[in-house]
């Protein structure tokens, strides 16, 4: 639904990331989307330009995360959120099969609280 508003799918796989993770580095989102890594660096400089996501640099890697003084943030959140909530359980595992730490066996996926 994400990229009939954006444009592109890779546009709402990031930000859909960026809801579910809080944060996120450009290889390790190819890496999960299947998708190349100049795609995914375009989508978020094109963001970042934008003034929704800003990223900062730990060690070489840039992390990227949605931008909290913007104020087309909250409204880009909100409607994100009601994409996200409106997924099935099955489409959230399989977009976002990378876990940032262990899950128990047989627990399913959630966001993260906002």
């Amino acid at each position: 639904m994400l990229d009939k508003l954006f444009g592109t799918q890779t546009a709402g796989f990031v930000l859909l990331h960026l809801h579910h993770y809080g944060e996120v580095y450009a290889r390790g989102l190819a890496r999960d989307l299947d998708i190349s890594l100049s795609a995914i660096q375009k989508q978020l400089q094109k963001f970042e330009d934008a003034g929704v996501v800003v990223s900062k640099l730990m060690g070489r890697t840039r992390i990227y995360s949605f931008n909290k003084k913007s104020p087309l943030t909250k409204p880009l959140i909100e409607l994100i959120d009601v994409v996200y909530s409106s997924m099935s359980l099955s489409d959230k595992e399989q977009l976002f099969k990378t876990r940032q730490r262990p899950r128990r066996p047989g627990k399913p996926v959630i966001g993260r609280a906002n």
